[in-house]
């Protein structure tokens, strides 16, 4: 059995490994963020595994909340990334960012 954790073991640590480095190296957020949401499903399922060959559920609580994390974290980089996307699009077309108005659409006035 030992055997068996140990290869587990230096496969976790590698799958950790190349996500610390994508994580490191981008180049955009979005590859960072597919990056961190791969290290933290690499660290549940080394919780998961520990949970197994210690035969308790001690940890189940912590896994959890890493997957509520990971969850909530992708929601709010894709939800980012969309508004980034949608101004961008926005300023090509009008000329102006909506997040970042002129003075004249303050005031009321077309452009």
């Amino acid at each position: 059995m030992s055997i068996v954790v140990y290869i587990a073991g230096a496969l976790f640590a590698a799958a950790a490994l190349f996500a610390v480095v994508r994580i490191w190296r981008g180049p955009s957020i979005l590859d960072r963020m597919v990056a961190a949401d791969m290290l933290l499903s690499t660290l549940i399922c080394v919780l998961g595994t520990e949970m197994v060959y210690n035969h308790h559920t001690r940890t189940l609580p912590v896994a959890l909340v890493l997957a509520m994390f990971a969850f909530v974290g992708s929601v709010s980089v894709a939800r980012f990334a969309t508004k980034q996307k949608d101004a961008e699009a926005n300023k090509a077309e009008e000329g102006t960012s909506p997040l970042d108005p002129s003075l004249d659409q303050l005031a009321g006035g077309e452009k």
